[in-house]
């Protein structure tokens, strides 16, 4: 006899562990929100990078778990980039050591890697059970897979554009263009992963649209107000 009892209870406990990873991983735009909020303008704090990589590698953690193409393509590189983002910020402050950039870097590197063998079981996977569907089950599965696969490119793409900012620049910046790709992006992966029941990743999609317009909002308004000039709430 099945023990349906403890089945259950595992999969309560993965889905409470990947929504608290979805809420670390959000929350580090809600606190960005609340700080542009009080500052009037659109703002990074460094607590954003903190909770981007810990949230990023719980998330990684359940998209293995739970086999997801496009939920674990989502976080197999993003560590690069946060951690760099990390390195320019420390280095602004003067805290950065030779330890600590070969440290983040190393470390860095082999959650990448780890994340890529992953990201390729889990295409392999995929392609091998649409080859045991129909015809029509198969091509709407990859049909999907593929709207969240072009979501997926623009959402990393935003952070490459930012990266690129960020080293030309030598300290870490936000383009107008990062929060443009973000709402575009947001809606694609949002249509794969509720037509794949994948809720977690589809929560995480919604959490972020709301953010992504205010700060928009705030970057506009204050491109349109004239110098000196009162801003509008």
């Amino acid at each position: 006899m099945t023990d349906t009892t403890g089945a259950s209870a595992t999969d309560m406990l993965w889905f409470a562990f990947g929504l608290t990873a979805q809420i670390v991983f959000q929350s580090r735009f809600y606190i960005q929100w609340l700080a542009s909020e009080l500052k009037r303008k659109s703002v990074v704090p460094v607590v954003f990078w903190y909770l981007s990589s810990a949230g990023s590698i719980m998330l990684l953690i359940y998209a293995v778990h739970d086999q997801s193409p496009i939920g674990a393509l989502g976080q197999s590189l993003n560590i690069v980039i946060y951690s760099r983002n990390l390195i320019h910020i420390w280095r602004d402050q003067g805290r950065l050591t030779q330890r600590m950039r070969h440290g983040v870097h190393a470390g860095a590197a082999l959650i990448a890697m780890f994340a890529l063998l992953a990201v390729a079981h889990i295409w392999w996977r995929e392609y091998h059970l649409t080859r045991e569907m129909t015809r029509k089950e198969a091509t709407q599965v990859w049909v999907w897979l593929a709207v969240g696969l072009i979501g997926q490119g623009l959402f990393a793409g935003r952070f490459i554009i930012q990266w690129i900012a960020t080293e030309i620049r030598r300290k870490s910046v936000f383009p107008t263009a990062f929060w443009h790709l973000s709402m575009v992006a947001s809606l694609l992966q949002l249509a794969c992963f509720l037509q794949r029941t994948e809720w977690i990743f589809a929560l995480g999609m919604v959490a972020g649209l709301f953010i992504y317009a205010r700060n928009l909002w705030f970057i506009y308004r204050h491109r349109a107000a004239p110098e000196g000039a009162p801003l509008p709430e």
